[in-house]
């Protein structure tokens, strides 16, 4: 019997130790110019960061199901809408025809008095009818197991104290350009840090530039990042050098469409931001040409042709992490720091 339970012990401590090892998946589906963030951690809890567009024959709820059959998931845990414009929300009523999906995230009732902000806000409603439905406030920990996620803006509001670790005064405010007050549902995204080990990433959807201020200046209340998912899709109504310098990314990752997004002067703050490695995108910038496009391999997309390639990438609880290009299978790793 102590033979017995002593084999038993290690095959539980061998089980842990195989699972601590997990990497964490997220996968940067082509949805056109919107979002659609897969994350599925090792303990097999996925949570998704919007859903892409409205109509186009399924075409957004589609190539998220098949990343998530690349990850080998059949539900999709948490389903988080930073906000109620069409490159966001509009997927939800396909998604859910395709896909269990557990609880629904989001920053509360729609503040845009639009039409067609008002009508997502409507679908979304009898799409997720009945579902579970959660509402944070800055500050709050998302129950995604598996990694961590705390909320730093939603509905207008951000964290008033820094998260671990943050709060320094920031030097990459000065002299930055004031822009006025964002009215619409852009300004009332619901932006996460999120931290796996010792990676962070930093996503505050289309969080714009007057917000951004307030987040990170003077003090910096949301530190460094390795990954950023560049903000609005590379839009300069986001994207001030205070944010993206301030936060330091080793790599960013920009959700842009040929036509839409990857604004060359957007583009030149991230590239230019102190220690960044690499800028990767869904696609290539048709407005910026070679000049403000990061080089073919990193790009999924190169043409105006509905091709749907994606970028995954794969985290250790170390730091470290791979990108890959789903077009030319491409990898590149970065070593743990």
């Amino acid at each position: 019997m102590r033979t017995f339970s002593f084999a038993c012990c290690a095959l539980c401590l061998a089980f842990t130790a195989r699972a601590a090892q997990k990497p964490l998946e997220i996968f940067f589906v082509d949805v056109e110019g919107g979002q659609a963030t897969l994350f599925v951690t090792p303990a097999g809890q996925s949570l998704l960061i919007d859903t892409g567009w409205p109509g186009n024959a399924y075409r957004d709820a589609d190539r998220i199901v098949k990343a998530a059959k690349l990850a080998k998931i059949k539900k999709i845990d948490d389903v988080l809408i930073t906000h109620y414009h069409d490159d966001h929300v509009g997927g939800v009523p396909q998604l859910v025809s395709k896909i269990p999906v557990g609880t629904f995230i989001d920053h509360g009732p729609n503040r845009e008095d639009s039409k067609r902000s008002v009508r997502l806000y409507e679908d979304y409603q009898k799409a997720i009818a009945g579902a579970n439905h959660l509402t944070p406030k800055p500050g709050d920990h998302l129950p995604v197991k598996g990694m961590e996620a705390v909320v730093v803006s939603a509905d207008g509001n951000l964290i008033d104290q820094p998260l671990p670790g943050a709060g320094q005064p920031n030097n990459a405010c000065a002299d930055v350009e004031q822009k006025a007050t964002d009215p619409t549902e852009n300004a009332r995204s619901l932006g996460t840090v999120i931290t796996f080990g010792k990676l962070r990433i930093i996503d505050l959807g289309d969080l714009t530039w007057d917000k951004e201020l307030e987040l990170v200046c003077p003090n910096n209340k949301i530190g460094h990042a390795d990954i950023f998912v560049v903000s609005h899709h590379g839009l300069d109504q986001s994207n001030s050098p205070a944010l993206v310098h301030g936060i330091q990314p080793r790599v960013a990752i920009m959700d842009n469409a040929a036509n839409k997004g990857g604004s060359p002067s957007a583009w030149d703050i991230v590239k230019s931001s102190p220690g960044l490695e690499d800028l990767w995108q869904l696609h290539f910038a048709d407005a910026g040409g070679k000049e403000h496009n990061a080089r073919d391999p990193f790009i999924a997309n190169v043409t105006e042709a509905d091709t749907g390639f994606y970028l995954r990438l794969t985290a250790n609880s170390d730091g470290s992490f791979e990108v890959y290009n789903a077009r030319n299978k491409f990898s590149k790793q970065y070593g743990a720091r």
